[in-house]
């Protein structure tokens, strides 16, 4: 069980990367480091999920309350999975899709995307 968050600045948006498992015992350190930025005044925060190697439903919960959270607060969140992430290459994309969630994200192939205002997020 191992999990690192580094945050960085990108333009107005605040990425967040994700590396390791994404799981029960790990996904309280995202909602706090989510919940951190938030509360720094950061609104628009990117979840780069490119280094995650296996999610399962408490990763996916806490992608779901970031959501809920920055949209109450008038926010975005956007999700990063890799290029092999928009079929079916990617372990998150498949755990997103099968709990028929992937549609609620805007999801980007890299972070230089994501923080990119003109460009468009891909297709679920």
């Amino acid at each position: 069980m191992s999990l690192s968050v580094d945050e960085a600045a990108q333009g107005r948006w605040t990425v967040l990367r994700i590396a390791g498992e994404l799981d029960l015992m790990t996904s309280p350190e995202v909602r706090r480091r989510v919940h951190e930025a938030v509360a720094d005044g950061h609104r628009e925060i990117v979840v780069d999920l490119s280094d995650v190697y296996f999610c399962d439903s408490s990763g996916v919960g806490v992608l779901i309350a970031s959501r809920r959270l920055l949209h109450s607060c008038r926010g975005a969140l956007r999700v990063v999975l890799p290029e092999s992430g928009a079929t079916e290459g990617s372990h998150v994309n498949r755990v997103l899709a099968a709990l028929g969630v992937r549609r609620l994200f805007e999801v980007f192939p890299d972070a230089e995307a994501a923080a990119d205002d003109e460009a468009q997020p891909l297709s679920a």
